[in-house]
């Protein structure tokens, strides 16, 4: 997928610009990190401290190759100002959050990952995802949920009949929306959040869906989340075994062959490919 390997790996946590004692530490535990101007920097009304967190995130110094950049969205005060400070940061790939109908032009000529979290967004997702300065699109479920008029994106323990936890309907299919118009542009996703750190479990069974339907990585918000998230990943013995036999096979092969008595064509020879680089295999 385009743009796939500017992901260095699955689990991509955010560091608030405010504490810049966690910047090195969120690259140690993660494999890449947020440096987040928006909601992560918790300095929404004290212009001050937003450019104190400006002024962290200029400073920084980190290996631009781990570094993500989000700065607020296009209405949110400071917006103009992150946007300056993204620039003299140096970094790369730069998250839009609460985009409306479109790619601000402030922002063109930039590497974008769109977030996806409101619902005009979501409607013009496909045009988002086309735009020719977006790699990769992000989805968040809170704000989307908030800008429904909302109150919870999951099922709770008090609606019987209903598996508690998971996505309701309508933001599942956001979900899948954000992720189809992705990967029908070339373009990777990052799966949202998991907002219960102390679930490493659910963690885990929500990173492993979005690992086997294809997201490139998974936004934490809490070095907690990072193994879980990173295990999901990781194919298990059997799959990475196929895999390999799989993709060692198909250098004898200028077409589809039989393996096992299986017939292995191009979406097989593919999915064994991407499995074994998930793995950390060169092929």
């Amino acid at each position: 997928m385009t743009n796939e390997n500017i992901i260095l790996g699955p689990a991509i946590m955010f560091v608030p610009c405010n504490r810049p004692e966690r910047f090195e530490k969120g690259i140690q535990r993660a494999d890449m990190i947020i440096l987040d101007l928006e909601d992560g920097a918790g300095a929404e009304h004290d212009e001050k401290a937003r450019e104190e967190a400006r002024q962290n995130l200029i400073h920084s110094n980190l290996d631009p190759s781990h570094v993500i950049v989000r700065i607020n969205g296009p209405e949110a005060p400071g917006y103009l100002e992150d946007l300056e400070a993204y620039k003299k940061s140096g970094y790369g790939p730069l998250i839009v959050p609460m985009l409306r109908d479109g790619i601000p032009p402030e922002v063109e000529g930039f590497p974008i990952i769109a977030l996806i979290e409101t619902p005009q967004a979501l409607v013009h997702v496909n045009e988002i995802a086309a735009h020719p300065d977006v790699i990769g699109l992000y989805w968040g479920a809170e704000d989307l949920t908030m800008e429904l008029g909302g109150t919870h994106s999951r099922y709770q323990e008090d609606e019987t009949n209903r598996p508690t936890h998971l996505y309701r309907d309508t933001i599942q299919i956001a979900r899948t929306m954000v992720h189809v118009a992705a990967a029908a542009h070339g373009k990777f996703t990052i799966d949202a959040s998991f907002a219960d750190f102390s679930d490493p479990e659910g963690q885990y069974r929500e990173a492993v869906d979005a690992a086997r339907i294809g997201f490139a990585a998974t936004a934490t918000i809490h070095p907690a989340q990072t193994e879980p998230v990173r295990r999901a990943y990781l194919p298990d013995e059997e799959t990475l075994t196929w895999a390999r036999r799989v993709v060692k096979e198909s250098y004898n092969h200028p077409g589809p062959f039989k393996l096992d008595g299986q017939m292995c064509d191009a979406p097989l020879i593919k999915q064994a490919f991407r499995i074994a680089r998930r793995a950390g295999d060169s092929v």
